[in-house]
């Protein structure tokens, strides 16, 4: 039986592709439009799914976009964005840069974390947010840290990305007010296990208010941190 919401939905906000169906009624349900994982996809889908959310008039979001589909996209949009090292594509935006609000610390514990750290920032920056990307502050040189934490206090959310160990997150959020949001990273020697001794590590992390988000996910650190940030 159809629940009361899904009897509110209009099915016309949905537009079938063949291989996608695009939600195009969204962001009118939740604030924000659908974004697009390109892993997976092939070129030719990514880049149908983004032409025809643009002639809808949705601002896009592509997260994990490869260069071949970054440059088609490029071509076509003027507006359109890319950042190779985080693999974040944007057509628009879900808030222009007057309207982002509040602050969102995005803290890299090294510079090969700093992908991840950036698809987290890019991201909340898309949504609405304020950002400032804090990097390099590991627990190797924990002094780097404690500098930049009059910085990272101002935040409204911090989000903590870190492979290895993944100690930063409980690190700051023994020195912050903040909710802390960690992202374990696939960063790391053989028994880091692609990210796993990390996600286990924040997971089980004895320093409260912090939440965990899967191996790499960037994306999903910056939506929740934007979602927070929003409702403050």
């Amino acid at each position: 039986m159809d629940s009361p919401e899904n009897k509110n939905q209009d099915p016309g906000d949905d537009e079938t592709l063949g291989f996608a169906v695009i939600d195009s009624g969204r962001d009118k349900r939740t604030g924000y439009p659908e974004v697009v994982f390109c892993a997976g996809k092939t070129t030719d889908q990514a880049e149908a799914i983004i032409v025809r959310m643009r002639d809808a008039g949705l601002p896009v979001l592509g997260t994990k976009a490869g260069e071949v589909l970054a440059e088609r996209i490029l071509r076509r949009f003027g507006e359109a964005e890319y950042d190779a090292l985080s693999r974040i594509l944007t057509v628009g935006s879900a808030r222009d840069k007057a309207g982002r609000q509040g602050l969102v610390a995005v803290v890299a514990a090294g510079t090969s974390d700093l992908p991840i750290a950036r698809e987290a920032a890019l991201s909340a920056e898309f949504l609405g947010s304020k950002v400032e990307l804090i990097c390099d502050v590991g627990i190797a040189g924990i002094h780097r840290l404690f500098k930049r934490l009059p910085d990272i206090r101002k935040a409204r959310v911090v989000v903590a990305v870190a492979g290895m160990e993944g100690a930063l997150a409980g690190v700051i959020a023994g020195q912050v007010s903040a909710p802390v949001i960690a992202v374990p990273t696939s960063v790391g020697y053989g028994a880091a296990f692609g990210g796993l001794s990390a996600l286990l590590g924040m997971l089980t992390s004895c320093a409260p208010g912090i939440s965990v988000v899967n191996i790499d996910n960037g994306f999903g650190a910056g939506y929740q941190a934007n979602l927070i940030n929003q409702r403050i």
